[in-house]
Parts: C-alpha cells; sequence; structure tokens
C-alpha cells in the first residue's frame, strides 16, 4: 500500500524526485512526562497527526506540501529533576535547524514551516538569525496550540490538559491510562505578581511549579473532543499551507 506523498518518512524517490515541492514542514515536538496517563511521546504524536491532517487538506488544495519528520526533542531545561525528560538546548536546536535550511535551501524547496508543539520551544530568533543566511528559503514559525478554537474545551491548561488529554485519547488512544488515574494537573504559581502575571518571565522550575508534571485539569477530556480539535486544526492549518504555496515570497506586503 503506497504511503501519503505529503509524508516524507511514507514516500519515496520515485515521487519525491518529480514532485515540486512548494513547502517544507518541519514539526518540532518534545520528549517529556504528561501528567501520570499521557505518553512521553504526547508532543511528538500530536505533532505528527496535526502536521499530517494540515498538509492533507493542503494537498487536496493543490499545493505540494512535504512534511518531515517530527524533530522529537525540545528545549526542557526546568525539566532536569524530570525523569527521562530530555533536553534539547536552543543553541542545539539551531545548529540542527541549520543544517535543515542548508538542505533544503541547496536542493530548492522554497519555503520552511517550523511547526512547533511544544511550550518551551521558541523558534522566533532563529528565524532572525538564518533569515539573512538563505535568503533563498522562506522561514517561518508558528505554535499550533495558539491556533486552537478554546471553545471546545471546559477548562485551560497548556500540559498535559483536557486539550493534549483529548487529542491523544483520540490519536493514540492505546498509550492512554484511564483518566482515574491522572493527577488534577494543579498548578504551584509564583508568589512574585510579576513573575505570577507573566509581565517578568524566568524558566519555571517543574517540579516545584505542579504537582504531577501536568498544568491543567484532564478530568473533562474525551476522543470526540479531540476529534473536533484535530480537525478544526487540520483545516485552519491547511489553508494556511495552501496560501502559503501559492504566494510569492517577494510580494508578501500590501501596497500603500
Amino acid at each position: 500500500m503506497p504511503g501519503r506523498p505529503y509524508i516524507l518518512a511514507e514516500t519515496n524517490w520515485k515521487v519525491v524526485k518529480d514532485t515540486p515541492y512548494q513547502v517544507a514542514v518541519l514539526p518540532w515536538g518534545a520528549t517529556e512526562a504528561h501528567n501520570y496517563h499521557l505518553p512521553y511521546s504526547t508532543d511528538v504524536v500530536q505533532c505528527d497527526f496535526i502536521a499530517a491532517e494540515a498538509a492533507r487538506i493542503a494537498w487536496e488544495q493543490g499545493a505540494k506540501v512535504i512534511v518531515l519528520p517530527t524533530i522529537p526533542f525540545g528545549v526542557n531545561t526546568g525539566q532536569r529533576e524530570v525523569k527521562l525528560d530530555l533536553n534539547m538546548n536552543p543553541s542545539t536546536q539551531l545548529a540542527v535547524l541549520r543544517d535543515i535550511a542548508e538542505v533544503l535551501a541547496h536542493q530548492g524547496i522554497p519555503k520552511l514551516v517550523i511547526m512547533n508543539g511544544h511550550g518551551a520551544n521558541d523558534f522566533k530568533q532563529m528565524v532572525r538569525e538564518l533569515w539573512p543566511v538563505y535568503p533563498q528559503l522562506f522561514l517561518c514559525t508558528l505554535s499550533w496550540y495558539q491556533w486552537i478554537d478554546r471553545a471546545i474545551f471546559a477548562e485551560v491548561g497548556d500540559h498535559a490538559d483536557e486539550m493534549e488529554t483529548s487529542l491523544i485519547m483520540h490519536c493514540a488512544p492505546q498509550w492512554v491510562l484511564p483518566l482515574s488515574e491522572a493527577g488534577e494537573g494543579r498548578e504551584r504559581k509564583f508568589k512574585i505578581e510579576a513573575l505570577r502575571s507573566g509581565l517578568a518571565w524566568t524558566q519555571r522550575d517543574w517540579i516545584q511549579a505542579t504537582a504531577d508534571t501536568g498544568v491543567g485539569n484532564p478530568a473533562a477530556a474525551s476522543a470526540e473532543k479531540g476529534q473536533r480539535c484535530l480537525e478544526a486544526l487540520g483545516r485552519k492549518l491547511g489553508a494556511f499551507l495552501a496560501e502559503l504555496a501559492a504566494a510569492d515570497p517577494k510580494d508578501l506586503y500590501e501596497q500603500s
């Protein structure tokens, strides 16, 4: 059975050599604990499914999009004390991204979208640094969780919460423990008001900041909510990829 032509890991040289790709998508996740009930691969699984759904929709609209394999390691400097949470420093991420950008630019792929799926990853400054180095490669970044319709969910969190639990219940239910085994995802907030409000920022110490590595109560999660979330994300991100594929990077701004 042939693989999906918009997923690099599933396709082959026979297809790839003759396809004029317009956009490469690089999903970037993390490997870390997600409360008691979700797998360490949660961020990777979500990236895989969301990028694939968005690419499918864009491909069906005629956009030549190719999804690269998801990078499974993210910035986890605040989780060093959580067993087997694996850290990749931002400087290492930049080195990896530079190598990928180099080969895509060399091969004539015109656009690269970094699809981030982990809150501690931040690629904006990396895009700024690589922008003048590879002027022939359009670079942009997005975090898929910022595209979510939060009205689907009863409670808002940011790690192993109702949203992430719902997505994994839909995408990889075989790896989800019963919700009765999940922690409440209670966050211990900063005492200092500026840090608490976000006016000032520091890296959270995950052991001190969480009771069970989760932030947000997963109790109201369901596979049905996860399916709705994935489908909505696919439509929004797929429309963006299709629009980007058709765009001229030298003509992205409105004329005054």
